[in-house]
C-alpha cells in the first residue's frame, strides 16, 4: 500500500478485514465430517467462533484449562453468548505432568514456551476428537496484527520486518504445536487467519495502524472489525499466552525448578552441544532426547525469541 497514513480510509480497511476473514472461515468449514473450533475466550478464537456460528446451528466449541482458569471462564461467556455446543477439559498438575512425555514426543521440540502451550492444546485436541474431525483455530492473528507483548518495543520502521519473520517461522512455532497436537488425536487443524488472501490484506495495512493504542491494547483494527459480534469484554480482552490463559504456565515451571539444580543447568551450558537456556528447557530436553536423540536440534528446531514469557 503506497498511500500515506493521512490518506488511508481506515473504515475501508476494517470492512476488508471483516469480509475477507469471513470468506476464509467459510472456506475452511467445508467438510464431509463434523467441524468445530478451539475456543480460548480470547479475541482471535472468539472471532472465528462468531463467524462460524453465522453459518451453522450446531457449532461445537472446545476449551481447556485448570479449574477456574481465565480461558475456561472467558470461553464459557463466549459459548453462552453465541449459543454453541460447548465442551471443556479440566486438567490438574498430576495429569499435566503425566502427559508431558507424550506431548514432547508428538511435538518434537523442547522449546519451553512451545511445550508449555502444547500441553493445553494436547488436552483440548483429545477432547475435540470425541466429537469432530476438523478444528478451526485462531492461530496467525497475533503475527499478522502485532498481538504479542514483546512487539510493543518495535517502532513503525521495524515492526513489519519482525511480523514477516515470525509469520514465516510459524511452521516451527505455533503451527507446529497446532499440527502435532491435533494429529496426535487424529483430527485436522485449519487456520483461517493464514488464508493467503487474508495474509496479503494484513500486510498491506500500514505499520502505524498495527501499533498499540494509548491504552496499550494491540490488534486495534481486528477488534474494530468485529465489534458487535461478541461481548465487549471479549473484544477488549488482552492477549494471554495459551499456557497462561489455561492456568498451567507457572505451575509446571515451579515444579521443574525444584527438580533441576542450578549446577546441573550450568554444567549443561558448559559441556552440552545444544544451547539450553533454562532449567525448564533442560527438563524438556532430557525427555526429548529419550525419544528423539537422532535429531540435530540446531538444524531443525525453532526456538522462541521472546523467551522472557
Amino acid at each position: 500500500m503506497n498511500e500515506s497514513h493521512e490518506n488511508i480510509d481506515e473504515n475501508k480497511l476494517i470492512r476488508n478485514i471483516n469480509c475477507e476473514l469471513k470468506k476464509a472461515v467459510i472456506k475452511r468449514m467445508i467438510s464431509d465430517v463434523p467441524v468445530g473450533v478451539f475456543l480460548s475466550g480470547g479475541l482471535d478464537s472468539s472471532i472465528i467462533a462468531s463467524i462460524m456460528k453465522e453459518h451453522t446451528d450446531n457449532l461445537y466449541t472446545f476449551a481447556t484449562g485448570m479449574k477456574n482458569s481465565p480461558d475456561l471462564l472467558a470461553a464459557r461467556k463466549v459459548a453462552d453468548y453465541l449459543g454453541t455446543k460447548h465442551y471443556e477439559y479440566i486438567y490438574d498438575e498430576a495429569e499435566m505432568l503425566k502427559a508431558l512425555p507424550e506431548v514432547i514426543y508428538h511435538l518434537e521440540s523442547f522449546d519451553a514456551p512451545l511445550v508449555r502451550s502444547s500441553i493445553p492444546c494436547y488436552f483440548v485436541s483429545k477432547l475435540a476428537s470425541d466429537y469432530v474431525k476438523v478444528i478451526l483455530t485462531g492461530e496467525g492473528a497475533d503475527e499478522l496484527f502485532s498481538g504479542y507483548h514483546y512487539l510493543k518495543s518495535f517502532d513503525v520502521d521495524n515492526i513489519n520486518r519482525e511480523l514477516y519473520r515470525i509469520t514465516a517461522n510459524l511452521h516451527n512455532s505455533n503451527l507446529q504445536r497446532t499440527d502435532r497436537m491435533t494429529m496426535a488425536h487424529s483430527i485436522e487443524g485449519r487456520v483461517p487467519f493464514l488464508d493467503p488472501n487474508f495474509i496479503k490484506i494484513a500486510f498491506d495495512i500500514p505499520p502505524k495502524l498495527k501499533t498499540p493504542n494509548e491504552k496499550n491494547i494491540g490488534k486495534i483494527l481486528l477488534r474494530k472489525a468485529f465489534e458487535g459480534y461478541l461481548p465487549d469484554e471479549i473484544i477488549r480482552r488482552k492477549k494471554a499466552k495459551f499456557s497462561v490463559g489455561a492456568g498451567s504456565s507457572n505451575i509446571i515451571r515451579n515444579y521443574i525448578d525444584d527438580k533441576i539444580s542450578g549446577e546441573e543447568l550450568l554444567n549443561e551450558k558448559i559441556s552440552g552441544q545444544t544451547k539450553i537456556r533454562t532449567k525448564e528447557e533442560l527438563y524438556y530436553f532430557r525427555i526429548f532426547n529419550n525419544y528423539l536423540s537422532f535429531i540435530e536440534p540446531a538444524r531443525v528446531l525453532g526456538r522462541t525469541k521472546d523467551y522472557s514469557i
